[in-house]
């Protein structure tokens, strides 16, 4: 492997308020260490993510990872960010990559051009970091408040993450440094200057903001909405009829029934509905295109391979799901007593909180098909938030 990726999220972010830790929290609807974690996770050249946590947050982990390929186990990070980046990179040396990118849970606004940039520079230089010009007037002050001296800002730069080095290097700065007793340094690049080891800098990113208070989160709240600003709605709909058997799988969660629905894959017609819907709205076809039921390879196929790629698609947009919604239309079975569960998967497979899943169901009166009990209707719709484009 010649990359992998350490994401530190083992503060208990106290600062930003709200009660609970900032790498939690929504941005946009998606949580501030999924936005993190995904920006590696759908990157072509990072092979392995590895995500620093508290102990005591691992639930809430596995929540913010669910889904996300690349993704190793998370494990419990030290008292101090330098302790939490060894042991994540502790736990990579089996995986033996080339090269490592650090970055902090906590700047969600980090983007692939960005990991590109550092991915070039540390090929080129073993050791670089992000930073950019600091644009403020800067003044010395002493105990006082009283001013001493103007600082000269042209040859200082605002340091970010991700932070990239050779993957032995920095694991060996950072066992040298615990074992003399050292544990202050505040990022990777100040533990490698002390090891002796030159750094570089590359061309940081303005928006790549580090979320510290609830001022913070505010902007990155009002920065979301208008990134993400080109709300699209897309539509599915799917019918399958019944058959012998004695089950239906139905948003993901297998009913037990007299009868089995008949069509491609696990004939899910709440998931084909829904992929539609979310290729709809980014107009990239449907799921007959992508997956054509003449291929033989889908035949009893997992549907929510096909939602999971078409929520692929939407993020390789730089896009997010806002809303899903659902209507299931049929006689039997009863859909109400399954109406939480179906919403909490069809969450976890999109990725998304269970309060953006809709579940609706209604009969049709006795009438046609549906009303005859030979089959169930499915309608979907998705909202999903992309960044404005001029395509």
């Amino acid at each position: 492997m010649e990359f992998a990726a350490i994401v530190v999220a083992g503060g208990g972010g106290t600062r930003a308020g709200a009660g609970s830790p900032k790498q939690y929290r929504l941005i946009g609807g998606e949580q501030v260490l999924r936005r993190s974690l995904r920006l590696f996770t759908d990157h072509r050249e990072v092979g392995a993510v590895q995500a620093v946590i508290r102990h005591k947050d691992v639930a809430e982990y596995g929540r913010a990872s669910t889904r996300l390929p690349k993704c190793l186990p998370a494990v419990p990070g030290g008292k101090t960010r330098q302790a939490s980046v060894l042991a994540g990179l502790e736990n990579l040396v089996p995986t033996a990559p080339r090269f490592v990118l650090v970055h902090d849970a906590a700047r969600p606004f980090a983007d692939i051009a960005l990991i590109d940039r550092a991915i070039a520079a540390v090929r080129k230089h073993g050791a670089a970091i992000p930073a950019v010009p600091v644009t403020d007037t800067l003044k010395r002050v002493d105990k006082t408040g009283s001013i001493v001296e103007n600082v000269e800002r042209a040859d200082l730069r605002a340091v970010q993450t991700p932070q990239a080095f050779e993957f032995e290097t920095l694991l060996t700065a950072h066992r040298r440094a615990a074992q003399e007793g050292l544990h202050s340094f505040t990022d990777d690049a100040a533990l490698m200057e002390w090891a002796g080891e030159p750094v570089k800098i590359f061309e940081g990113l303005t928006s790549n903001l580090k979320l510290t208070t609830p001022e913070d989160f505010e902007r990155a709240n009002a920065y979301a909405a208008q990134t993400l600003g080109d709300v699209r709605t897309g539509t599915g709909y799917d019918v399958h009829a019944f058959t012998d058997g004695n089950h239906v799988m139905l948003g993901g969660v297998k009913i037990q029934h007299t009868k089995t629905l008949s069509g491609h894959s696990d004939a899910d017609v709440l998931l084909h509905a829904i992929t539609d819907a979310i290729l709809g709205a980014i107009a990239d076809g449907d799921i007959g295109h992508h997956f054509p039921p003449s291929d033989a390879k889908w035949r009893g196929a997992n549907s929510a391979a096909f939602v999971q790629f078409a929520i692929k698609r939407v993020r390789e947009r730089g896009g997010l799901i806002a809303h899903i919604d659902g209507t299931l239309i049929c006689e039997t079975p009863k859909i109400g007593p399954h109406r939480d569960k179906m919403r909490g998967k069809i969450a976890e497979i999109c990725g998304i909180e269970i309060g953006r899943v809709g579940i609706q169901a209604t009969t049709n009166e006795g009438l046609g098909f549906i009303g005859r009990s030979e089959g169930i209707a499915a309608m979907a719709t998705a909202t999903v938030r992309l960044p404005w484009t001029l395509k």
